[in-house]
């Protein structure tokens, strides 16, 4: 069990969490303890050689690159709180001007 030849996970029952055993009201817990969504993704950007980073500036071209553009662009500014550095390459790759970014 494990891998298969495709590289996919067969999925091992054995391995599930166990039941949770619940009295009373269970509600949603929201796990952020603070608004601070972008420190993290700037800090692994920074530690990514240049050539990760441009893997990352393609990757995610590619990935939005059927998406509205008002979209594109909200993403681009997202990743220029993480980082100004992964902002601008990820617009450079989606061929919008920083100009554009409100």
């Amino acid at each position: 069990m494990g891998l298969v030849s495709y590289g996919e996970w067969l999925e091992q029952p054995e391995f599930r969490e166990p039941p949770l055993s619940l009295e009373g009201v269970a509600d949603h817990w929201n796990h952020r303890e603070d608004t601070d969504y972008y420190s993290q993704p700037g800090a692994l950007f920074c530690l990514m050689t240049a050539a990760q980073q441009q893997a990352l500036f393609e990757n995610t071209a590619r990935s939005v690159a059927g998406a509205p553009r008002g979209i594109q662009i909200r993403h681009i500014g997202n990743c220029l709180k993480a980082d100004p550095g992964y902002g601008e390459g990820v617009a450079k790759a989606l061929g919008i001007s920083l100009s554009d970014i409100v």
